[in-house]
């Protein structure tokens, strides 16, 4: 029997504090890209989301954000980014308790794929019109102690709000700690107003995992 490949290794971006890391370590903050930022330019990384906004957004500076790209005609794999993670945590001192996941689009469905997988990980995420493909979304269930906020345009004709309603209504029917936001009138960016709403980043770094969070 041949053995498993191994995990694919993704190219990335990281920025880190230019202070020196606290007792427990620093936050560690995975952004996912959507589907039109794939390929082997990392430039296309900074096109969307912490990427681009963490020079001017004071809250990003306090933690390593990685930021990995994905290639061309592939889907995020679980399994690549788990060990991407375990790659940042061998170079950097991170805080377990804090390891945090936010997509957009193709990368929203990372995040809850993510988090359906790794539950233990993740002390939030904020996934940003996403969904799971059907199939999977039973297992979101396995999620249920992850606190999330959940974004969506109201009229996304490239992933309907109805992904993340599924997966909300799963959630919380299970009494987790989950929001969902549709934005009236917004298609599928649904992105640039989240991420430049300064509570949102509030809420997330704020979460520690292991605590029982506030409501």
């Amino acid at each position: 029997m041949s053995a498993p490949d191994a995990p694919r290794r993704y190219r990335y971006l990281a920025w880190t504090p230019v202070d020196s890391a606290p007792k427990g370590g620093w936050p560690l903050l995975l952004f996912l890209h959507g589907a039109g930022e794939r390929g082997d330019d990392l430039a296309r990384v900074e096109v969307h989301g912490p990427p681009k906004l963490v020079a001017t957004t004071p809250a990003l500076w306090g933690c390593v954000l990685v930021a990995p790209q994905c290639p061309d005609g592939e889907w995020w794999s679980t399994d690549s980014l788990l060990a991407l993670i375990e790659e940042v945590r061998a170079t950097e001192r991170i805080d377990a308790r804090r390891v945090y996941v936010t997509g957009l689009s193709m990368g929203g469905f990372g995040t809850f794929e993510l988090v359906a997988t790794r539950p233990d990980l993740f002390a939030a995420a904020l996934p940003i019109c996403g969904g799971l493909r059907a199939e999977r979304e039973p297992a979101i269930a396995a999620a249920k102690d992850v606190p999330m906020r959940v974004f969506h345009g109201a009229d996304d004709k490239v992933v309907p709000p109805e992904s993340s309603v599924r997966l909300v209504e799963r959630l919380r029917a299970l009494g987790a700690d989950v929001e969902l936001t549709l934005y009236p009138g917004v298609a599928h960016d649904s992105w640039t107003q989240t991420y430049a709403d300064p509570a949102v980043l509030t809420w997330l770094f704020e979460q520690h995992r292991g605590r029982t969070p506030a409501r």
